[in-house]
């Protein structure tokens, strides 16, 4: 696909203390995640987590935005003071920024991915809660997950598919409005479908870690940029 037919993905950079690449904090969007939207058809574009929120005017010209997956939410956003010595990452710019464009592009029907962070920041932004610390958590945990529903939506096919996790949070109280489409075996919920009229969904795991070898997660990217490409331009 030449660049100039490829929809322009919005993804919200990960505010970090470092990388390899720089000298010293850095904004970064994951390498594999990146590459697994150029797959699929995209142009992935990483957008700095400002308190400028004004989304109608930064996205002029975007067709999807995706949320990545990233350090913990701070739990007072969900009503908790902090209880364990497991969160990580916590940035309350990051916070509102992630915030606010979820909500901004769910309220404006644009097509919408979540992966991880931006799984539970969707539970949030709907008024759910979140578990502060799995007690088996699911870092490094690849397992087979059955879809309940929305499989042929969602791209993947069939409604069994491998699934790779790294996170140690996990969805308590569902968020109003969403609708649960997976979980694992432990119970906890592994995918949702936000029913707002477009192509919205959020999963817990990671699709990027093994998209390119996986028929199936690169599917899900397919589909999004699929849905990314249809949409008209923000």
């Amino acid at each position: 696909m030449s660049a100039l037919n490829r929809p322009r993905i919005a993804i919200l950079g990960r505010l970090a203390d470092g990388s390899t690449a720089t000298r010293s904090r850095a904004v970064v969007s994951a390498r594999a995640l990146v590459e697994s939207v150029w797959n699929a058809g995209g142009e992935p574009i990483t957008l700095l987590p400002t308190s400028d929120t004004d989304w109608a005017t930064r996205l002029r010209g975007f067709s999807a935005v995706l949320m990545p997956g990233g350090g913990d939410l701070n739990p007072e956003l969900y009503g908790q003071t902090p209880d364990s010595d497991e969160l990580y990452g916590i940035d309350p710019l990051q916070d509102s920024s992630d915030l606010s464009l979820t909500k901004w592009a769910i309220e404006n029907k644009v097509p919408f991915l979540a992966i991880c962070r931006g799984f539970q920041l969707v539970n949030v932004a709907f008024g759910g809660t979140l578990v502060q610390h799995m007690q088996n958590d699911h870092r490094h945990v690849v397992h087979q997950l059955h879809l309940d529903a929305d499989a042929e939506r969602l791209g993947v096919g069939s409604s069994v598919l491998e699934s790779s996790c790294y996170h140690h949070q996990a969805i308590d109280r569902l968020g109003e409005g969403l609708r649960v489409i997976a979980r694992a075996e432990e119970g906890h919920v592994e995918a949702i479908a936000i029913d707002n009229g477009a192509w919205a969904y959020a999963v817990q795991w990671h699709p990027e870690d093994n998209a390119a070898e996986n028929a199936q997660q690169a599917g899900l990217f397919a589909k999004f940029i699929e849905q990314a490409t249809n949409a008209p331009l923000i």
